[in-house]
């Protein structure tokens, strides 16, 4: 850490941590050296350590502010590892700005910037950069798999299985010291060597595992794709619609009333999925209908999955099938129908009849994380990246067999040190900024 560095976190911090005013209650949050004296002065002693006790909150003039509960939790056992307070109060605007303003006056307080309690945390050896991350996806979480992932990588989960691989490496390569230093003991026979090569290859395959596993946190952060396609006037927008709830697309008798790329997002089955509706496929005269139709095109190219959608079994359009295709027959309830009931879904958006059982199909090609270890994943691009310079330096090292354990042993330092940019112990300064931007103020 730089001068500056060591300036900046000897200041006491603090802002509003609890979010969007007004609301029944604001919590708002301190951490730094003044902690501690400014909560003496704002509600006149210090409470017991981590217990709420109810005062009247007063600014240095001796003027009521507000009355709320005050807590104190005295540094290293405190989220930051610094002396930290919260402020319990009521929720206003006016109370809260009252408050912050307060404190703005005290003297060596400044407000927070954006994740600077987490990267304190971070700093004094609180929080790793895996549950960091794991902690900003926590906040951010909308359905129940995003919440049980950044929960595994928040509690450290994750980190434990890097520190084990860590230390696996550190094993072997402490081996292999020894018998390169004390070769001519007897005490540490030659033949050491073989089981750490072994184990060392199962670490390969581990974290090759591993690294397959990102496809699986891709869809559980960022949700499926569902682009729903077919010709003008089969109940696209009306599909869409019945799954937002609400009305999102216009849906009228008159073919090439969607003409732009509207979307929902839903829930399905604790997964975030992206439904799509596009404009008609056909051929179209109108420049504007035409540029719908590129963009519907575009759309498709990208989903995970097409719901192809026609109100006649017999005929559906024509699109490049480069990703999973979802037949769909439509108003089912305006006609009798005769098709394939394994080849495609037969729904009606006026009756309900068909929806939940294609619901259940698209479910069917959500990842499976029913085991205790599934969602032990990698969620970023930077963990697989350096996922992937770790286990090639591995492949080097189990590649030469001929060269000198020395040799070796370097490349395992290396794959070491990968993994250790994942946590955050080894060089990772230029990513801090990135990392910590993530968060809202006040975390």
């Amino acid at each position: 850490m730089t001068h500056d560095e060591a300036e900046h976190f000897a200041e006491t911090i603090y802002a509003l941590s609890s979010g969007g005013l007004p609301s029944g209650i604001a919590v708002i949050r301190l951490s730094g050296p003044e902690t501690r004296n400014v909560v003496v002065q704002l509600s006149g002693f210090v409470p017991p350590t981590r217990q709420a006790a109810l005062r009247v909150l007063r600014d240095r003039n001796g003027n009521v502010l507000d009355q709320g509960l005050v807590l104190f939790f005295p540094g290293p056992a405190s989220f930051t590892g610094e002396d930290c307070a919260e402020l319990q109060v009521h929720g206003g605007r006016a109370v809260v700005s009252s408050i912050l303003n307060a404190l703005s006056g005290f003297p060596g307080l400044r407000h927070a910037q954006a994740g600077e309690f987490s990267r304190r945390a971070f700093q004094n050896g609180k929080l790793d950069l895996v549950e960091v991350e794991g902690l900003a996806d926590l906040v951010a979480a909308e359905t129940e798999m995003q919440r049980r992932l950044a929960l595994e990588h928040s509690s450290g989960h994750l980190s434990d299985l890097y520190r084990g691989w860590s230390q696996r490496l550190t094993h072997a390569r402490a081996m292999i010291e020894a018998e390169l230093d004390f070769a001519d003991e007897d005490d540490v026979p030659g033949s050491l060597a073989d089981a750490i090569w072994t184990d060392m290859e199962d670490l390969l395959k581990d974290i090759c595992a591993h690294i397959e596993g990102a496809g699986i946190a891709e869809i559980i952060r960022d949700g499926l794709t569902v682009v729903i396609a077919g010709e003008p006037n089969v109940g696209k927008s009306s599909l869409l619609n019945w799954l937002a709830k609400r009305d999102v697309a216009i849906v009228t008798d008159v073919p090439g009333t969607t003409r732009d790329v509207l979307s929902v997002n839903i829930s399905l089955a604790g997964f975030s999925v992206r439904f799509v509706d596009t404009a008609g496929l056909r051929e179209a005269a109108d420049l504007v209908e035409k540029e719908g139709i590129r963009r519907a095109y575009a759309t498709i190219d990208i989903a995970d999955i097409v719901l192809l959608l026609s109100d006649d079994p017999e005929r559906f359009p024509t699109i490049r099938e480069t990703q999973t295709v979802v037949r769909v027959v439509t108003k089912i309830d305006m006609r009798k129908f005769s098709w394939d009931k394994a080849a495609v879904q037969a729904v009606s958006t006026k009756t309900g009849e068909g929806l939940p059982a294609l619901l259940d199909t698209l479910a069917t090609y959500l990842p499976d994380v029913t085991s205790p270890s599934a969602l032990a994943l990698p969620t970023r691009s930077r963990h697989v990246s350096a996922l992937e310079d770790a286990a090639a330096s591995l492949r080097v090292s189990l590649a030469q067999s001929d060269s000198g354990l020395d040799i070796r042993a370097e490349y395992l330092r290396l794959a070491a040190q990968s993994l250790g940019r994942i946590t955050g112990r080894v060089d990772v300064e230029d990513l801090l900024d990135v990392i910590f931007s993530e968060f809202c103020i006040g975390k």
